[in-house]
């Protein structure tokens, strides 16, 4: 079987060996905090089956420390001049997009045929982790068939890995972060808080102000969040669970998928989404590091209003 720690592991066999080039990178002021932090990154995604909890946790603090001291820093990565990057380009062309556009076409192709497949008595895939797995198996061939088309190695891929990883720096673990986050809200009791707010404002005959609130609410927790992740739980036990699902008997499938994806329209109005919204500003050098939300809020809100009208179809139907 073919696990979904096996993805892990390489996540993480990428981030330990990209920190050993940090500590070598004598151009970056903190090379030694910089490389720690990504290489205890990847040691987490490796072992975190392995190691105790309390262990995991120290691991998890020090990651933070280091981050909120200072200590994650840039260096250099002997980049191909600006002509060279041109001719690259001219003689690639629009096969650059071929491994983009092999990732998803993939990861389909493996959920819907390679999740059917048992070799004796296991499937091929981990049924737990269907997706994950298919998406890791994707990327790497896509990462061969880039390969291919550029005529590089592996070393190079893993140079420009490096450089990628530490252009996002600290904000590469703000999904898990948020996630647990999530479930930490849960766990005290913040959904319970929601459902009584949810008792006394939305009429219990009215399914469409239900599927408005919690399509809302998912956005907006979103927003202060940073992550859907982190809202899903809070707003599906304080309003999908005992409202729409309980109440109205509406699918839980349905409501899940679509209430994640009111939630993501949030991560796109939000710079607690810093991964989303303002790394990508400081990489492509846009004056003001709002501009990336400034530019997608208007597309955000039509898929908002969107989704409120599909899960109230879909709850009809």
């Amino acid at each position: 079987m073919i696990r979904i720690q096996y993805v892990y592991d390489l996540v993480g066999l990428i981030l330990v060996l990209s920190s050993l080039y940090t500590f070598r990178d004598r151009a970056n002021p903190r090379r030694i905090t910089t490389g720690l932090f990504y290489a205890l990154y990847g040691l987490a995604f490796i072992l975190a089956d392995v190691l105790p909890s309390f262990v995991l946790g120290l691991v998890v603090i020090a990651i933070v420390l280091l981050a909120g001291f200072g200590g994650v820093r840039t260096g250099s990565y002997g980049e191909a001049d600006a002509a060279d990057r041109e001719a690259s380009r001219a003689r690639l062309g629009n096969r650059l997009f071929i491994p983009a556009v092999l990732i998803p076409v993939l990861t389909v192709a493996g959920v819907e045929g390679l999740s059917r497949i048992h070799v004796g008595a296991l499937p091929l895939l981990d049924p737990t982790n269907v997706t994950l797995v298919a998406l890791g198996i994707a990327a790497v061939i896509a990462l061969i068939v880039a390969w291919i088309i550029t005529r590089s190695s592996p070393v190079t891929s893993l140079r420009e890995a490096r450089r990628l990883i530490e252009a996002i720096g600290w904000a590469a673990v703000l999904p898990q972060m948020l996630a647990v986050l999530g479930t930490l809200f849960a766990s005290a009791g913040v959904g319970t808080v929601v459902a009584r707010l949810a008792n006394h404002v939305i009429p219990h005959h009215s399914l469409f102000w239900a599927v408005f609130a919690y399509c809302v609410g998912m956005a907006v927790f979103t927003m202060i969040m940073g992550n859907a992740f982190a809202a899903f739980p809070v707003m599906t036990a304080g309003i999908a669970i005992p409202l729409i699902i309980g109440h109205f008997g509406v699918d839980a499938d349905r409501v899940a998928a679509i209430g994640m994806f009111a939630g993501y329209c949030g991560t796109l109005l939000t710079p607690m989404a810093a991964n989303f919204n303002i790394v990508p500003a400081a990489l492509l050098g846009l004056r003001s590091q709002y501009a990336v939300i400034r530019a997608q809020w208007p597309t955000a809100v039509i898929i908002l209003a969107v989704n409120i009208l599909l899960m109230y179809a879909v709850a009809k139907w």
